[in-house]
């Protein structure tokens, strides 16, 4: 889905990053993926990586959960991330060895040693395996269970410890780039479903395994491995 809020959006941010940072190329969700293959096989350049308006079904339909996504990528690593949700006013940032933030004040994601069994989870359930789906329903191993539609955004209060657990079957390169970064740098801990890293500079969509602190990704990650 695409409206005009989408183009809006990433027209104004095209024009003031490259302001700001005329050296840098941009990529942004709404290119085609023949144009966004060529920017990042050019790794020398630093990458602006845009989603626009990350949770468009949600603001087509009056659904107030959407935010803006973007990341600095340099040398196939994110140096900079930022998700911005315009309806609260609340700007998610981080800067690689820096920290996190929420606005001006800094993140931090740990859980206070919460067992997973009281944990509440953000989980997409449309791309994990039928067989995980049925565990998940029949037997969650969770306290509760939310979807919002926006992954910025659960990126984001993943950071500031508004979740605890985290699951989702294939996120694009602008949904996952900000996020991870910010996620790590509050204390979050986030590997694919294959124990990689989350984030990687390609086009291919990636799973995504994360908690609020180390001791409950190993409980969530162990989990996960048994019931899929």
């Amino acid at each position: 889905m695409l409206t005009e809020a989408d183009l809006a959006v990433d027209a104004r941010l095209r024009e003031q990053l490259h302001e700001l940072h005329p050296e840098a190329a941009f990529l942004s969700e709404e290119m085609s993926a023949a144009e966004q293959e060529m920017l990042l096989a050019d790794t020398d350049t630093p990458l602006w990586c845009l989603d626009p308006l990350d949770g468009t079904s949600n603001f087509a339909a009056g659904i107030p959960c959407f935010g803006i996504s973007l990341a600095l990528i340099r040398g196939g690593e994110v140096e900079l991330g930022i998700i911005y949700d315009p309806l609260r006013d609340e700007c998610f940032s981080a800067q690689k060895g820096r920290g996190a933030y929420l606005n001006h004040r800094e993140l931090q994601a740990a859980a206070s040693g919460i067992e997973l069994q009281r944990a509440v989870a953000m989980v997409d359930f449309k791309r994990l395996t039928p067989t995980l789906r049925r565990r998940l329903v029949e037997q969650p191993p969770y306290s509760s269970q939310r979807n919002f539609g926006s992954c910025a955004l659960e990126w984001g209060w993943m950071a500031a410890g508004r979740g605890h657990v985290y699951l989702h079957g294939g996120q694009k390169l602008w949904d996952l780039a900000a996020g991870s970064l910010i996620l790590t740098e509050a204390g979050g801990t986030c590997r694919t479903l294959d124990g990689e890293d989350v984030f990687a500079p390609r086009l291919a969509p990636r799973s995504v395994v994360s908690a609020s602190d180390p001791a409950l990704f190993t409980a969530w990650r162990d989990w996960l491995a048994e019931n899929d």
